[in-house]
Order: C-alpha cells, then sequence, then structure tokens
C-alpha cells in the first residue's frame, strides 16, 4: 500500500511569520501564476468590521488581471512563501485550525511550489495546500490604488494588532526567504506606510 502523502501547506502571509503548529519541516518557495496582493478586508485580526484592514490573498493572475486597473506591478506573477510539512499525527487538528484562522473569504486549493535550482525553476512540492481568495468571495476588495491602500492598513489596527504591523513583518520575512525573493507591490507598499509613519512623527514633534 502507498504511504500518504505529507499534508503540506504554503504560506504566504501571516502564516510566515506565524507558523501553523505541528510542523516537521519547512522550505522557501515560490508559486508561479499567481499574486500576492492587499486586497483581502480583515474584519477579525487586523481590522474590525466598521474599519476593516487589509490583509493579503493569493490571486491567480488571470483572475486579477481583471481587478488589476490600480495595480502598478501587473505582470508580477511569482509569489515567495513557506512550505511547512506538518506533523501526520496532527493533520485534523491543524486543519481545523487553519480552516478557522483562515475562515474569513478564503478558499482551499492545491498547487505546486518550486525553488530555482542552478538557474532552472523546479518543483519542490507536489499538490501543498493553499488559502486563496477567489474574487467571488465578500471579503475581497480587487485593486486600490496604493496611496489608499497604505492610507487605510496604517490606520487599522484589529484584534490581532495594527495592520501596519502585520505588513512590515510580511516585508521583513519575505525579503529573507531566499537572495531572489522580491514582491515589487509588498515592498512599495510598505515604503509608501512608512512614510506615513515619518510624516506622522514629524508631525507630532512639531505639536
Amino acid at each position: 500500500m502507498p504511504s500518504k502523502a505529507p499534508y503540506v501547506v504554503f504560506g504566504y502571509g501571516s502564516l510566515i511569520f506565524k507558523p501553523p503548529p505541528n510542523v516537521i519541516s519547512q522550505v522557501p518557495g515560490f508559486l508561479k501564476g499567481y499574486v500576492r496582493r492587499f486586497s483581502q478586508k480583515s474584519h477579525d485580526h487586523r481590522g474590525t468590521p466598521e474599519n476593516p484592514g487589509r490583509v493579503v490573498t493569493l490571486i491567480h493572475k488571470e483572475d486579477w488581471d481583471h481587478f488589476s486597473a490600480s495595480d502598478a506591478f501587473p505582470d508580477e506573477d511569482v509569489v515567495w512563501g513557506i512550505a511547512y510539512a506538518i506533523n501526520p499525527l496532527y493533520e485534523s487538528e491543524v486543519r481545523d485550525y487553519l480552516d478557522y484562522r483562515e475562515k474569513d473569504g478564503y478558499t482551499l486549493e492545491t498547487l505546486d511550489v518550486y525553488t530555482i535550482e542552478d538557474g532552472i525553476d523546479k518543483v519542490i512540492v507536489h499538490n501543498a495546500y493553499c488559502y486563496v481568495g477567489r474574487p467571488h468571495n465578500p471579503s475581497f476588495v480587487g485593486s486600490e490604488p496604493l496611496g489608499d491602500l497604505a492610507d487605510r492598513i496604517w490606520r487599522s489596527v484589529g484584534p490581532s494588532g495594527r495592520n501596519k504591523d502585520y505588513l512590515y513583518q510580511l516585508a521583513e520575512c519575505v525579503r529573507k526567504l531566499a537572495p531572489v525573493s522580491f514582491d515589487s507591490h509588498l515592498f512599495t507598499l510598505e515604503d509608501r506606510v512608512r512614510e506615513l509613519d515619518d510624516k506622522n512623527s514629524k508631525e507630532t514633534q512639531v505639536q
């Protein structure tokens, strides 16, 4: 009887800096044909029902093409993250934990995770599980101008903390995944929000 394939989860947002429980191994890698965007309302973690924050979601590139009018980087389609292998003894428990954690508009899909070896893309995990925000989910907001998005993230706070801290942690972690890991949308948005930090700090000092 063939052994059961391991339960592997690909994290591209908060799972990068707040991994799931019972991880037995992890490896950085990237996805093809997707974009990572702050296009998901956060009513329960980084915002409130009255003032939702913004968190990242993974979106099929062909879906994003319909919503990218305000996107400064419409042609990128590589997303770096971490593939986590879960202890088989706790697979059911971790599935339930993640289903609850990602309940606000995410759909579970399977996809291949790649790395680069000797300049060539190579699949390192087949059929990893990943929570994806499809455009039809009620928390999906599509593309927003970077300035508006930065302002909302800078102002938003929820039960899990400040929205901007989520952004800063994610950007820092993505930079460390691999020498070639990048995300122009993420890094540019980080710069915009830090500019708001600097502006507010200067205004406070003047007062």
